[in-house]
C-alpha cells in the first residue's frame, strides 16, 4: 500500500477573525462607555456593563469580532466618541 502526501496551502490570515479592543482611559465614565457600546456595537445593556467593568479591571476588552472590514466603521465611530480602541 502506497500513501500519497500532498501539500495544501491554506491562507490562515483570511480565516482568522479580527477583534476590536476597547482600552481603559481616565476620561470616560462607565455610563458613556456603556452607551457607546450599545449604540455602536449593538451590545445589550448587560453586555455593555460587563465590557466596561472588564476594561476598568483588566485594561482592555474585546468588544467585537469579525472580518477586518466590518470592524473599521465601528472603530472609527467609537474613536469619534472619545473611546480608545484598536483592531487586532
Amino acid at each position: 500500500m502506497i500513501k500519497t502526501i500532498t501539500e495544501e496551502k491554506v491562507d490562515i490570515e483570511s480565516d482568522l477573525e479580527s477583534q476590536l479592543l476597547l482600552h481603559n482611559d481616565d476620561h470616560n465614565s462607565f455610563e458613556h462607555v456603556e452607551d457607546c457600546l450599545i449604540k455602536v456595537c449593538k451590545h445589550t445593556s448587560e453586555q455593555a456593563q460587563q465590557c466596561a467593568l472588564i476594561v476598568h479591571l483588566k485594561g482592555k476588552c474585546s468588544v467585537m469580532h469579525g472580518p477586518m472590514e466590518d470592524l473599521v466603521s465601528s472603530a472609527n465611530k467609537l474613536k469619534s466618541l472619545g473611546l480608545s480602541v484598536e483592531i487586532v
